[in-house]
């Protein structure tokens, strides 16, 4: 496991690995001399859920989806008020990407590269897969499964929509990566406790609220006994 350096957290885990709402949680500085949450700037969190060590890394406040200031949001706010509307608190995922594969969206966070969080985390840390099983949750267009993969990870990712599925697989011809089209609340049986790290990048924070403590649950439980789950999520300043 690769526990972080500049921080700590404890989270009540019940006996079914679910996370426990009463969790605790306080974060000191990230070592570099900037801010803490409330704060916005990146820190490193420790977080003990069973065996597993859970490492979070948080973006600057306003840049809810990892990337700077401009970027365009407005698509994927117009689409997710549409489906909570329609009674389908998911769909919208699924639509955006269709949009956008036709040029009438834009995916508020597709990167050109892998998230630069993730990418700080494995490299401050040393990781190296070793063969070692990992999963990205809601991997969008791949960029971070590839990272994971080439730092010698067996990789799933999967994404609820299959759209970006098979927009993955065609950006990345070739690759090793096992590209799934699967729902977060509903993952295969055998994924239960099978990776040694787990990636979850705003994908809870994108779902409406009362999905979220749900969906918490399902990405602890991905996580298998002695493993990491490293979570990227935006700051907010009411926390």
């Amino acid at each position: 496991m690769w526990p972080a350096r500049h921080a700590a957290a404890s989270l009540a885990v019940r006996p079914d690995n679910a996370v426990d709402a009463r969790s605790t949680r306080r974060i000191r500085p990230n070592g570099r001399g900037r801010g803490t949450i409330p704060g916005g700037d990146p820190v490193d969190t420790l977080l003990s859920v069973g065996t597993a060590i859970v490492s979070a890394v948080v973006p600057r406040a306003g840049h809810a989806y990892g990337r700077g200031p401009g970027m365009r949001e407005d698509d994927a706010d117009r689409l997710a008020a549409e489906s909570l509307a329609a009674g389908d608190p998911t769909g919208w995922f699924d639509r955006l990407y269709r949009e956008a594969a036709r040029g009438a969206a834009v995916v508020p966070w597709e990167r050109s590269a892998p998230h630069g969080l993730l990418v700080d985390w494995t490299s401050a840390h040393h990781v190296a897969g070793d063969g070692r099983r990992a999963v990205v949750v809601g991997c969008g267009y791949g960029r971070d499964a590839e990272h994971l993969a080439g730092l010698g990870f067996t990789t799933v990712a999967f994404d609820i929509s299959p759209t970006a599925v098979a927009a993955a697989r065609e950006r990345h011809p070739g690759s090793a990566v096992d590209y799934r089209a699967a729902d977060l609340l509903d993952t295969p049986a055998p994924w239960r406790h099978g990776f040694d790290l787990v990636v979850e990048s705003m994908t809870v924070q994108a779902l409406p609220l009362g999905l979220r403590s749900a969906a918490t649950a399902a990405v602890g439980e991905l996580v298998a006994p002695g493993g990491s789950l490293l979570v990227i999520a935006a700051g907010r300043g009411d926390v």
